[in-house]
């Protein structure tokens, strides 16, 4: 009984994330002016070539996601892949020559990307400055990671930046990409 509440419940934010996301043609980043932004544009390093490392954590990220292009990330969506894709990603693009000069791309773990949540705001719950178009008007909005789960080995872990919620999701749905590699 508990178990299908929490279904239930999971499914109705979803609902609601889409509705609120595909109904509004302009999104606009909302944040609480009393909660302390845990995300700011001095936490970052902006390269200017498509990277921005995480002074705090000292990760290095791509800006955009993949398939996604440009100042500002473009108006395409991410492309969307499965889990067992999404953790080739990275050995791909390292075998095409890497992306900004770095051959050691990879998919984050849970708590990597969870380190990009932005607790003071929401759609998106991310620095929508450093990481524009993160797929928020599109119909995956959430984010591989490579922690699969525990208990449960058909699903694997997903961080959703319209909320900053991360929830355990089939393998086979499609979701977005963004990569990680460790700084120097």
């Amino acid at each position: 009984m508990e178990r299908r509440f929490y279904n239930f419940s999971w499914q109705l934010v979803l609902v609601l994330l889409t509705t609120l996301l595909t109904a509004t043609p302009t999104l606009a980043q909302k944040c609480y002016s009393n909660v302390t932004p845990t995300a700011p544009d001095s936490r970052y390093q902006d390269h200017g070539d498509g990277t921005v490392t995480d002074l705090q954590t000292g990760l290095m990220w791509q800006q955009c996601s993949l398939g996604q292009s440009g100042s500002g990330c473009g108006e395409d969506p991410p492309t969307p892949y499965t889990w067992e894709e999404a953790r080739q990603q990275g050995d791909e693009m390292n075998s095409r020559g890497g992306f900004a000069g770095h051959s050691d791309w990879r998919l984050p773990n849970r708590e990597e990307l969870e380190s990009l949540v932005e607790k003071a705001c929401y759609a998106p719950a991310i620095n929508f400055k450093l990481f524009p178009n993160a797929g928020l008007r599109h119909r995956f909005p959430g984010y591989w990671s490579s922690s699969p789960h525990a208990d449960n080995s058909n699903n694997a872990w997903v961080v959703y930046f319209a909320l900053g919620m991360t929830n355990d999701v089939p393998r086979k749905y499609g979701n977005a990409v963004r990569l990680v590699r460790n700084g120097q």
